[in-house]
């Protein structure tokens, strides 16, 4: 379920946090799922409880589980977790949309990269640099 990378320098409840949510994300864990205890796992990830605490309390924060006391943690709704996601990708796409408006690219060269971003395409970097200048101008 969560496996953490050593050789990635985010610290540990960060990469639980990352994978729980991207869990959630996905669907294969649904709302009001119970998440494992925090010994168990932490027992069955060898590592400290009070790393597994830090992230489901950061999970908690961004809305992504509840706390039930005496019972556990759980999946929250979706839609908490999708708005976060939105907010973040939005952030995203402006600093892009503004690093491709300060390169000189057109508005529709980038809708043609996210098109092919989207449908999950590779251009050569070349190629697209080369078919979105010529001469010094950035046209299409």
């Amino acid at each position: 379920m969560i496996v953490i990378d050593y050789t990635d320098r985010r610290p540990i409840y960060e990469q639980v946090v990352e994978r729980f949510q991207s869990l959630v994300l996905c669907g294969i864990l649904e709302k009001d799922a119970p998440l494992p205890s925090v010994r168990n796992l932490a027992m069955e990830l060898s590592i400290n409880p009070n790393t597994i605490q830090r992230a489901y309390t950061e999970l908690e924060r961004r809305g992504v589980i509840y706390t039930v006391k005496g019972k556990g943690n759980f999946v929250a709704d979706l839609r908490a977790l999708l708005t976060l996601r939105e907010k973040e990708i939005r952030e995203e796409m402006w600093l892009l949309v503004r690093k491709a408006k300060e390169a000189g690219l057109s508005k529709e060269r980038v809708s043609r990269l996210l098109d092919a971003a989207w449908q999950g395409e590779t251009a050569d970097a070349g190629e697209a640099v080369q078919e979105s200048y010529v001469g010094g101008e950035a046209h299409d």
